[in-house]
């Protein structure tokens, strides 16, 4: 284990997010202020002096990390791993529209990790498939690592590095955009440092 902190970036606001609609896999793309929150983060996390910067093949997480990229120099690595939950047959949909079509289906989905949306992944299933990118970062970098992802993973993510049960994971709120969660090594453990952090504006 070399990694000694991991910082898991939400990705700026794009226009699914001003909709609010839900993107799940989609690739929506960035608003302006969605630019101009990457460019306010990207000051702030290039002071952590990260060894590695990888970020989701979806182009909102992409458009977001390039910025802290040319901030740092630092090349940009990109792995679909760390793409945001797939949402089934709720992709591009409002949440009033999903409760026309699908009553309950949001409260259930937002109150149990273990369930998903129709043709969708559950939040464990998310988090799962993430946790592999950071097992290999850790066999291989030391340092900081900065991953530009989608809000529904980092939530996920978060209390399974953690070790917090499956039952308590709803306990970690939703990540507000351009904003991150910092995780910093204890012995073989992981401690969250901070959670939803952002860039002063």
């Amino acid at each position: 284990m070399t990694l000694r902190q991991l910082v898991l970036w939400r990705h700026g606001e794009t226009d699914f997010n001003a909709e609010r609609r839900i993107q799940g896999q989609l690739d929506s793309k960035l608003t302006a202020n969605g630019l101009s929150q990457a460019h306010r983060a990207a000051r702030w996390l290039a002071e952590l002096e990260p060894a590695v910067l990888m970020t989701s093949d979806l182009s909102r997480a992409g458009d977001t990390a390039a910025v802290l990229a040319a901030e740092t120099g630092i090349p940009l690595r990109v792995d679909k791993r760390l793409r945001e939950t797939n949402c089934g047959e709720w992709q591009g949909l409002t949440d009033a529209e999903v409760e026309a079509l699908y009553p309950g289906g949001l409260q259930t989905w937002r109150g149990n990790p273990q369930w998903a949306p129709p043709g969708g992944e559950s939040r464990v299933e998310v988090a799962t498939r993430a946790a592999h990118v950071v097992a290999e970062l850790d066999a291989d970098i030391s340092g900081s690592a900065v991953l530009c992802t989608h809000g529904g993973l980092i939530a996920g993510l978060t209390p399974l590095l953690l070790g917090v049960p499956v039952s308590g994971w709803m306990a970690f709120g939703g990540i507000r955009n351009c904003h991150w969660t910092v995780l910093t090594r204890r012995g073989s453990d992981w401690r969250l440092f901070s959670y939803n952090s952002a860039a002063p504006v």
